[in-house]
């Protein structure tokens, strides 16, 4: 019964929300106002909240109280050579933070990614793309020594810089790789994830693993791309070919 309520009460809330009978950042009555008012108990009644917090409606501010969330823009990220959208990437609050760490390849992921063995001396590009406080994107870029020198400092990049590097371009290699191949699904975020993105364990993100592969075949870079699924467009474009025989699938 407590949770048909807390479902009836989140199916109001989210009706004045998104008809504008609340607006965005405007704060809601206190929780036990708001359960006096629908007659449930305050535990019912955060649990209705908590739906609505895990959707990205309401943001619940410690000692403050709870508050309609402005809409969050979302970012498009561009399948098939993983730039953000310079429409997207350009704008003013939209900044990327990287941090680059060497290390060496294990005997799991990201080694079985690159085909390299292990023991491989790696360096590992951490970015994290923000629209102005707001985590909206993480990459974790792996590159082998042997194939290019990735950035040594911690480095931020905004719009006031030329959207280029792998900081604006969610660290994909330069010149244009021979193949990109890009494996997206939806699932939960791991517990480092929710940390760094700050969101609950219960959001879906979607998680792109991409491996980059120049004219040799060598793979040359590995990357993970996480984003909250209510933060990102996804677009990937297919271009057909005129040749029967150049349509085959690649072995």
């Amino acid at each position: 019964m407590r949770v048909s309520r807390a479902h009836g009460i989140a199916d109001d809330l989210r009706s004045k929300i998104t008809t504008g009978q609340l607006q965005p950042g405007q704060r809601l009555p206190a929780e036990t106002e708001l359960a006096t008012g629908y007659g449930v108990s305050t535990a019912t009644l955060r649990n209705a909240l908590g739906t609505l917090q895990a959707e990205g409606l309401v943001k619940k501010i410690h000692g403050r109280g709870n508050f309609v969330r402005r809409p969050l823009r979302r970012t498009t990220y561009v399948g098939g050579w993983g730039t953000l959208d310079p429409r997207t990437a350009a704008d003013a609050a939209q900044r990327v933070t990287i941090r680059t760490t060497k290390t060496t390849a294990p005997k799991e992921h990201p080694a079985t990614l690159l085909a390299r063995p292990e023991g491989t001396a790696l360096t590992e590009i951490l970015c994290l793309t923000y629209d102005g406080e707001v985590p909206h994107g993480l990459a974790r870029t792996y590159v082998p020594h042997d194939t290019t020198s990735p950035p040594n400092a911690l480095g931020t990049v905004t719009a006031d810089a030329p959207c280029q590097g792998p900081a604006a371009r969610f660290a994909v290699l330069t010149p244009p790789p021979a193949e990109v191949r890009e494996t997206v699904c939806a699932r939960l975020p791991t517990p480092d994830e929710a940390s760094t993105l700050r969101i609950r364990p219960t959001t879906t993100v979607l998680a792109i693993t991409r491996t980059t592969t120049d004219a040799t075949g060598l793979i040359v870079e590995a990357a993970q791309l996480v984003f909250p699924a209510d933060r990102v467009n996804a677009v990937f474009t297919s271009h057909l070919l005129d040749n029967a025989d150049e349509r085959q699938p690649r072995p």
